[in-house]
C-alpha cells in the first residue's frame, strides 16, 4: 500500500481527502467487521481494480490494522497499528462506532481514518486536509456526481471515457434514470469547463 496521494494541491497548499486512501469505521461495522475476535480484509479499488488491502483485527474496545507501506525509493514495511474504538447511542436505538485517539496527540472521535505518507493512519484534522467539494468549481462538482454514477454503472471514471453498457441485473428503467442524470452533469460539466476557459465565447465569436 502507498502513502499520501499525489492529488490536487488547492488554496492554502492544503491537500484534499481524496487524495488519500481512506478507512471508515461505519463501512466496517456495516459489514460486521468489528465484531471482537473477527478478522476481516478491506481493500481500496479505483477503476475496479484492487489497489491495496488491509487487514483487521477486532477487540472490544479496539482495532489492530495490520498492513503494508512503502515509502518512496525505500523497501516495504510491515505495519502493526492498534486504533482505539469508542461507541455512542443512537436516537432510534443500537449503538454507532467512532475511531477514538488514532494518533499520537490526538483525542478526536472520528469515523474516518487517512493513511498519511509515514504509513499512520490519522484524522482529517491532524493531517490538515480540505473537502475536495470546499475548493472545488461547479464544473467539478458536475463531473464528481458523473463519476459517481458512472461507479454504480461499473463504468471507468472520468467524463472524457467513452459510456459503457447496462449493468447486469440492474433494471432498464434505474439505468435509464441513471444514465440521463449522468448526461446531464456531463454536459453541464463541460459546458462550465468551456465558459472557464474561454472556449465557449471563441466558438460563438
Amino acid at each position: 500500500m502507498g502513502g499520501m496521494g499525489s492529488g490536487r494541491r488547492y488554496q492554502g497548499g492544503k491537500e484534499t481527502t481524496n487524495a488519500f486512501r481512506a478507512l471508515d469505521v461505519r463501512r466496517l461495522q456495516q459489514d460486521g467487521c468489528l465484531k471482537p475476535g473477527m478478522s476481516s480484509t478491506t481493500s481500496w479499488l479505483s477503476n475496479g481494480a484492487n489497489i491495496g488491502s488491509i487487514q483487521i483485527h477486532s477487540h472490544a474496545d479496539h482495532v489492530i490494522l495490520n498492513y503494508r507501506h512503502q515509502r518512496a525509493g525505500e523497501d516495504w514495511e510491515i505495519k502493526r497499528y492498534p486504533v482505539s474504538l469508542g461507541w455512542s447511542d443512537c436516537h432510534y436505538g443500537g449503538q454507532r462506532a467512532w475511531f477514538t485517539r488514532p494518533a499520537d496527540g490526538c483525542n478526536r472521535r472520528v469515523a474516518l481514518l487517512y493513511l498519511g505518507r509515514a504509513g499512520i493512519f490519522a484524522c482529517r484534522d491532524c493531517y490538515k486536509l480540505a473537502y475536495a467539494c470546499q475548493r472545488e468549481s461547479k464544473d467539478d462538482r458536475f463531473a464528481r456526481r458523473a463519476d459517481k454514477i458512472r461507479e454504480k454503472l461499473g463504468w471507468h471514471r472520468g467524463i472524457l471515457n467513452p459510456n459503457g453498457t447496462k449493468p447486469k441485473g440492474m433494471h432498464w428503467k434505474t439505468y435509464w434514470q441513471l444514465r440521463a442524470k449522468h448526461d446531464g452533469c456531463v454536459d453541464a460539466a463541460l459546458l462550465g469547463i468551456a465558459k472557464r476557459f474561454g472556449f465557449l465565447e471563441k466558438m460563438l465569436e
